[in-house]
């Protein structure tokens, strides 16, 4: 009977032992995760190295203003290009001609300010002078005779 009862306690302490032990391996070993890669503290670094740099730079403040062409091409050509969002499509006549009855200074108006789905400005840092000469390409090409403007004698016109 003692030999039963000293393997008796020896397994009731032996059993929780090996279980804690098993646990505490789990839990604190070197796990893998989907994948198959090690959470250790290695692997980790591997994975969250730096893959790319940004660098920002300051825009170049004394360029040229951009022609109404060049605005056009890199900015409303989005919309006006294909008439979106019931934007007038650049060179019809037919849905510039209202438009162009309001006069320069309403389309300029709208364009700064914004109207339906365009943001203001045409969602950039423009001048106004830049808008302008947007507008007039525009609305010359729509069927419009307006002149150029003519260019800010001061930084009044400056992006905003």
């Amino acid at each position: 009977m003692p030999g039963r009862l000293f393997a008796t306690a020896a397994l009731a302490f032996l059993l929780p032992v090996f279980v804690i032990w098993l646990l505490a391996s789990f839990v604190f070993g070197g796990k893998t995760v989907a994948g198959g890669e090690s959470t250790s503290a290695e692997a980790v670094a591997r994975r969250l190295q730096r893959v790319g740099t940004i660098e920002l730079r300051e825009a170049a403040s004394a360029a040229a203003p951009r022609t109404g062409e060049e605005l056009y091409t890199a900015v409303c050509s989005a919309c006006h290009g294909s008439g979106a969002a019931g934007a007038p499509k650049f060179g019809d006549q037919a849905a510039w001609a209202p438009r162009i009855k309001t006069g320069f200074d309403a389309l300029l108006h709208s364009a700064l300010n914004g109207k339906g789905a365009m943001p203001k400005q045409g969602g950039g840092a423009y001048s106004d002078y830049e808008i302008a000469r947007a507008v007039v390409y525009m609305a010359d090409k729509g069927g419009a005779k307006f002149e150029e403007p003519k260019p800010p004698a001061d930084a009044a016109s400056a992006p905003k």
